[in-house]
This record gives C-alpha cells, sequence and structure tokens, in this order.
C-alpha cells in the first residue's frame, strides 16, 4: 500500500494525512447511470466487493450515527441499534445526511465528516488486511487497514451487516 500522501485534498484525505495514516488512493471513472455506487466502486477498481464498505447514516432517538458495512450486503438496522446502545435506529433522510457530513450521497466518507458521528464498522472487516472505503467524492475510494479506519473515526467494531 502506498505511503500516506494527499489525493488533492477531500476532507478525508486531509484527515488521514493529519493524522498519519497510510492508505492508497483508489480512483475510478464514475458512471453517473450506475444502480449501485459500491457495486461499481469494486468493479471499476477490482476488488471483491466484500472489501469495499459503504458508509450509511442512521437516526437514532436523539442523535446520528454511522455504518458501515460491505456494499455486497445491507445494514441490519436491529444489530446497529444494539451496537450503539438504543431501542431503535431507522436509515436518515438523503437530504440529512449530506448536510451533517458535507458530502454527497455515493461519495459520502466515514472520515473527515463535518462532524463526529458515533461510527460502527462491521465485523467483516477483519477478515481483510485492508478495505476500501469513499475518498469523499463519487469515483474516489481509499484503501486502508480496519484498524486505521477505527483509529481516525475513534470507531467500534460490531456484527452490523447482513448479507443479501
Amino acid at each position: 500500500m502506498a505511503r500516506t500522501r494527499s489525493s488533492g485534498g477531500t476532507p478525508a484525505t486531509v484527515a488521514l494525512d493529519r493524522a498519519g495514516i497510510r492508505y492508497a488512493v483508489r480512483a475510478y471513472e464514475h458512471d453517473p447511470a450506475a444502480a449501485s455506487y459500491g457495486t461499481e466502486a469494486a468493479k471499476a477498481l477490482g476488488v471483491a466487493q466484500a472489501r469495499v464498505f459503504k458508509t450509511l447514516l442512521v437516526q437514532g432517538e436523539r442523535e446520528l450515527a454511522v455504518g458501515i458495512v460491505p456494499v455486497d450486503g445491507q445494514l441490519d438496522l436491529k444489530a446497529m441499534a444494539a451496537a450503539l446502545g438504543l431501542k431503535r435506529v431507522a436509515m436518515a433522510d438523503v437530504a440529512t445526511a449530506e448536510r451533517v457530513t458535507g458530502y454527497v450521497v455515493g461519495g459520502i466518507s466515514p472520515i473527515g465528516q463535518k462532524r463526529s458521528l458515533e461510527t460502527v464498522l462491521d465485523e467483516s472487516a477483519q477478515q481483510h488486511d485492508t478495505i476500501l472505503v469513499s475518498g469523499g467524492r463519487r469515483g474516489l475510494d481509499l484503501e486502508l487497514a480496519p484498524a486505521d479506519l477505527l483509529a481516525v473515526t475513534r470507531g467500534t467494531i460490531a456484527g452490523i451487516a447482513r448479507r443479501s
């Protein structure tokens, strides 16, 4: 994997550089007609879908939180609520997700968001030396170790995904 490096500066790469975390920039040509951003990224980058993770925002009883799950799975809302110590959560609406994170849907990175939100990474990430997450815009992914993602987001790990 590449040494820490700047990619021209999304908030995600700036945050990783500031934290001294090693990552690789993985860019691809985004197709606006793509039905699934994560599936598109996996195919374009030649990476197994199980290694590409999507960033999803949920609304808890009071606060928003971030769930990070493989693109070939779905966020289990009951498991996410349990991981957060809540009774229930619901998916946040698109406008709220974009406003709170500072990113557009399809490019929401778990790193460098406008507000620090409680973050949970699916335990399947531990099966891989590196995983890919959005770099802060469509067509840009960042490859890094799951432990480094947890460190930079101050996240926790739990079984929050179910396979499609």
